[in-house]
């Protein structure tokens, strides 16, 4: 039974094809595409592909890009299904005012880092770093309960923003260093630590409320840049919210 898990985000479509709807499963191809470029799916990277069985994404570019995509899926005779943040799913409880108007991408990707957190045997406070075009660091306590998250730009909105509003100043080429000596060094590293000391207060306020040390996951397009500038030591996992699908897919096929 393959299963295809679609993350639908701002800026791109990523996807990856797995022998099984379960945990655990192998990885039988895996691509992105930019959101532009939706519409060559079908003829091309999912041309040759095996028909999924099951289909189940996340989404949080809108309904009009989700159409694109389900038209895309229309090569197959499967019909996808789309996660809704609830208040509670796969051992994770959700902590948000109202749980339906957090982002699916979010949701899933802390299933996964808790699914990944009790595959190693840890019963330890979590945090969740997802970055991209948006910055998103979520809080989990020992027990599987989201306390809530922080939403920040990403490095590219806040370089973008910094060129619009100040004379002079242009999106930069620099690189990250501990005393930026230049402009272009400047915004780079100023925007990097911004994101590192989010991360860094939001590690310092669960381990206050849980009296431990919280593990940190890191995913998103961006993380591989990120990671290495990190106080806070962070795990980077490439496919969190893809971990995050299959612990759905498998728990409610168990159900079924």
């Amino acid at each position: 039974m393959t299963f295809l898990a679609l993350d639908v985000g701002n800026t791109r479509l990523k996807w990856a094809l797995y022998d099984s709807p379960r945990v655990g499963a192998s990885l039988l191809a895996s691509g992105a595409q930019f959101l532009e470029n939706i519409e060559s799916l079908q003829e091309g990277d999912w041309h040759d592909l095996p028909a999924p069985d099951k289909v189940l994404g996340c989404v949080v570019a809108g309904d009009a890009v989700k159409r694109r995509v389900e038209e895309q899926l229309e090569l197959w005779d499967v019909v996808p299904q789309w996660v809704v943040s609830s208040s509670a799913e796969a051992g994770l409880t959700n902590g948000y005012d109202h749980p339906a108007r957090l982002g699916s991408d979010r949701w899933v990707a802390m299933i996964g880092a808790r699914q990944r957190l009790l595959a190693k045997g840890l019963a330890r406070p979590c945090i969740v770093v997802m970055v991209g075009t948006a910055v998103t660091v979520e809080a989990i306590d020992t027990e599987g309960r989201f306390l809530g998250g922080i939403i920040l730009p990403g490095h590219g909105i806040m370089l973008r923003a910094l060129e619009s509003g100040t004379a002079g100043l242009h999106v930069p080429t620099g690189e990250v260093c501990d005393f930026p000596t230049n402009t272009s060094d400047a915004l780079t590293s100023g925007g990097t630590f911004a994101i590192a000391g989010a991360v860094e207060r939001m590690a310092d306020n669960l381990r206050r409320h849980c009296g431990q040390e919280p593990v940190c996951f890191m995913t998103g397009g961006a993380g591989w840049k990120m990671a290495p500038s990190m106080s806070t030591p962070v795990e980077l996992v490439e496919s969190l919210i893809f971990d995050g699908l299959l612990e759905i897919a498998d728990r409610r096929l168990a159900m079924a």
